[in-house]
């Protein structure tokens, strides 16, 4: 018996690791496409940016229906207790995922019903003084009432790590009453601890989604919270961004940096946790999260989520089961913002590539904090570190880790990272500035700023500066803050500056141990930001374009990114227990980068826009983000880019659409813009069916639609931006506007391009009434062959006042 046990284990672990995840579609259309045909079944399709009614009897007795033809094939293909269903995906793609083996995922690629079958695959999280940045308090919220009523109604869902509901950033109580939300309907799940529900006036909805990473043997509910609880900090981070509450006070260390908040404060809140802190997230939960978001009835989708890495059955970047429910999202009138990526500065590291999907990529906002630190020669070294100063007119002793050692035998902990204040001296550090090294622990991230804090105020030192000796590319530095003086030295010249004086300050006895510590220094404050003119910039680890349209890499006729928000040291809120920075454990605020960081301003600031303009399509609003946005900085220049030099270290460039889109995002002409150019599902199909190298058969897979040709090349969709990857002597692109003002305005249209490539218009002027569309057409010729893009803008200029800007990019080629 016991061998026969041992042998039964044995089987069921050979079947658990061969087993994987797969999303299957299916024949037939889900809820949001269906227009009959199904004996006793009326339709239930949507038009495009419809919400679908999901209380209604035939929305819930079609997904029955499906949900039961799911069920029915895996239980006629295989045997009970060798497969396991995780979702039955019904609204916006008809499918599902499941837990089977690799032959078993083959019967389902040939059996009859069945369109396309992926293995599921990994993605990641894509990781305040913006408001007023963005001049929100004085232009934007005011017109919508004040900050008090600034999104009101609107509900933004966050498909992400969960969020920690006890910030104030999400509280509802001494806030005006919430009035009621009929048209959301998402469940509220309770904290298996305590209980209590997730929700207040403010949060509406709170689930988490993780059978996937359960099947994948990735889940480990002690870290991961089998609940919409955030276990990592980079939810409650981003959902903060777009609609926490406006000013709470962003207190850390005993000092105030300002009051935080969100970008539409009186947005509700709706968690679809899908990301979890060690290993990110799987596209089986994320397509559930979106699934269930869209059911409930989200107005905007903001996702900081991106793939690890393509899917492994399709070639089209633009066709995969988690892009085809973002466009079944949209095609339900939910406005989708999805971060850019954080592979830049380098082109083509985009993650996100749909024309239905809003791609934000990050900016640097005109906010720097620096600090300085003085030594006893007088040199005045430049650094970071948002700390409070050493005590004026005073100059302390300078002690080096490495010199203060209790024992040498501890140099295998790598003391000189300051992790461990029990190996050093206590009595030689008290009073004294510690020296410490940025080693590639700080990098990786088994060591922090916040370790190197604690060692110093265990020890009593009057501070600390972490100095850098040697950088890697890409080694992003961000201010961390701290209770006690501190600062870090980033540039290595500078670096060695303060290494040459200590070393020559410091007398040594013949073996090296120190006789006397002379080299002094004082830290300078670095609470205080400075504001630069030199705002917005690229940030450095922006994705770049050219778009893709597939995975070997071929270029799209479509641009990306869509455009440029802040992302770049962001002050939001964050949750306790948060592990996605070690330098803010245990903190209720962060200060973080990432375009993660950036797609929440803007599915905060489309929160604003669809508050005034609760008709518009979501092609509508992103057209009114891009066509009114800026590129020019604060100073009156054209914006620059974070880039490599040859030498590797950071400069500014003249940034390009391939950087930023159609430009930084400017809430307050978005509220306005005049023209739109709008879209809806038939165009998308349009510019999937026009695409060179993606088959009818595929797009039918995904969308269970026939193609139609008449859009006849992808530059034609109507987006608020033009690109054209292969132009070959001459081409005619055509553009669609609706005057969406309150009045009859004429616009003169103007275009300019780099001198390879010429550009016309056609007409020069249009006059259009309110609500009327016209189209017109922009002309190019290659001149010369340069074997690089040519940049340059199509102008809409209205007699009332309004200016629309749409980006041309263009790749000339010999005929």
């Amino acid at each position: 018996m016991d061998i026969g046990l041992r042998i039964f284990v044995v089987s069921v672990l050979l079947v658990t690791v061969t087993a994987e995840v797969y999303i299957v579609t299916m024949e037939g259309d889900p809820i949001i496409s269906y227009k009959g045909g199904e004996n006793g079944f009326e339709p239930t399709a949507v038009e495009s940016d419809e919400k679908i009614d999901t209380s209604s009897e035939l929305v819930t007795s079609y997904a029955r229906h499906l949900e039961r033809k799911h069920d029915m094939i895996l239980g006629m293909l295989f045997e009970e207790g060798s497969y396991k269903k995780l979702y039955s995906y019904k609204h916006l793609i008809n499918g599902f995922a499941a837990h089977v083996s690799p032959e078993q995922a083959e019967t389902l690629r040939r059996a009859p019903g069945v369109r396309s079958v992926d293995k599921d695959w990994k993605v990641r999280r894509l990781t305040t003084h913006t408001p007023e940045f963005l001049g929100l308090p004085t232009d934007v919220w005011p017109t919508g009432g004040g900050f008090d009523r600034a999104g009101e109604d609107i509900v933004i869902g966050f498909v992400d790590s969960g969020i920690y509901p006890h910030h104030p950033s999400f509280a509802s109580h001494h806030r005006l009453p919430y009035g009621p939300l009929p048209h959301y309907k998402g469940k509220c799940e309770e904290d298996p601890h305590t209980k209590k529900s997730f929700c207040n006036r403010k949060i509406v909805g709170a689930q988490h989604f993780a059978e996937a990473a359960k099947a994948a043997g990735a889940f480990n509910p002690d870290i991961d919270y089998a609940s919409p609880m955030d276990g990592d900090g980079h939810g409650s981070h981003t959902a903060a961004i777009a609609a926490g509450n406006n000013g709470i006070p962003l207190r850390m260390h005993g000092y105030e940096f300002g009051k935080a908040s969100g970008m539409a404060p009186r947005a509700r809140i709706a968690v679809y946790k899908a990301l979890y802190r060690l290993f990110g997230g799987f596209v089986a939960d994320v397509v559930a999260a979106i699934d269930q978001a869209v059911h409930d009835g989200v107005d905007i989708l903001s996702l900081s989520v991106g793939p690890n890495s393509p899917p492994t059955t399709t070639k089209t970047t633009f066709l995969n089961p988690f892009d085809a429910t973002l466009l079944g999202a949209v095609k339900a009138g939910v406005f989708v913002s999805q971060a850019a990526g954080n592979g830049g500065p380098f082109p083509k590291t985009l993650v996100s590539y749909s024309p239905w999907i809003t791609t934000v990529a990050a900016a640097i906002d005109d906010r720097r904090y620096k600090n300085h630190l003085t030594l006893g020669n007088g040199k005045m070294l430049a650094g970071m570190g948002l700390s409070p100063p050493t005590r004026p007119h005073r100059l302390y002793t300078l002690v080096s880790a490495n010199d203060v050692l209790l024992d040498s035998s501890v140099s295998k902990y790598n003391p000189s990272d300051c992790q461990r204040p029990e190996v050093l001296n206590k009595k030689l550090v008290e009073g004294n500035i510690l020296l410490c090294g940025y080693s590639f622990n700080f990098v990786v991230g088994t060591a922090s700023i916040k370790k190197v804090v604690a060692t110093a105020k265990h020890l009593g030192a009057a501070g600390f500066v972490l100095v850098v000796e040697n950088v890697s590319p890409g080694t992003k530095f961000d201010p961390v803050p701290s209770a006690i003086p501190g600062i870090l030295i980033t540039d290595v010249s500078k670096s060695m500056d303060l290494i040459d004086y200590y070393n020559v300050s410091t007398s040594r006895d013949w073996t090296g141990r120190v006789k006397s510590f002379k080299a002094e220094g004082s830290i300078g404050d670095g609470l205080a930001p400075v504001l630069h003119k030199s705002a917005p910039q690229v940030a450095l680890f922006s994705a770049r374009g050219p778009n893709t349209k597939d995975f070997s890499f071929q270029d799209a006729d479509l641009l990306k990114p869509d455009i440029l928000a802040p992302g770049y040291l962001i002050w939001a809120a964050w949750c306790p227990n948060g592990t996605d920075e070690p330098n803010y454990v245990g903190e209720g605020f962060a200060l973080i980068s990432g375009t993660s960081m950036a797609a929440p301003h803007i599915a905060g600031i489309a929160a604003l826009v669809k508050q005034k303009h609760p008709q518009w399509s979501p092609a509508a609003i992103k057209s009114a983000l891009m066509t009114t946005s800026t590129v020019i900085d604060r100073a009156g220049r054209l914006l620059q880019a974070q880039q490599y030099s040859d030498t590797e270290a950071v400069t500014l460039v003249k940034a390009t659409p391939f950087d930023y889109g159609s430009g930084h995002v400017n809430p307050s002409a978005a509220l306005d813009p005049g023209l739109i150019f709008d879209a809806g599902y038939e165009d998308y199909l349009g510019f999937l069916c026009t695409t060179p190298g993606i088959s009818a058969h595929e797009i039918r897979n995904y969308t269970n639609t026939p193609c139609n040709y008449d859009m006849k090349h992808p530059s034609n969709f109507n987006a608020p931006s033009i690109a054209v990857s292969h132009l070959v002597g001459t081409q005619t692109v055509t553009r669609r506007v609706t005057n969406v003002a309150e009045v009859e305005e004429t616009y003169t249209i103007t275009a300019r391009m780099q001198p390879s490539i010429a550009i016309e218009v056609n007409p020069p002027a249009m006059t259009l009434r309110p609500g009327a569309s016209r189209s017109f057409s922009v002309t190019m010729t290659v001149r010369s062959v340069s074997g690089v893009y040519s940049f340059g803008e199509v102008k809409l200029k209205g007699s009332r006042g309004h200016k629309v800007r749409i980006p041309v990019v263009a790749l000339g080629h010999r005929r």
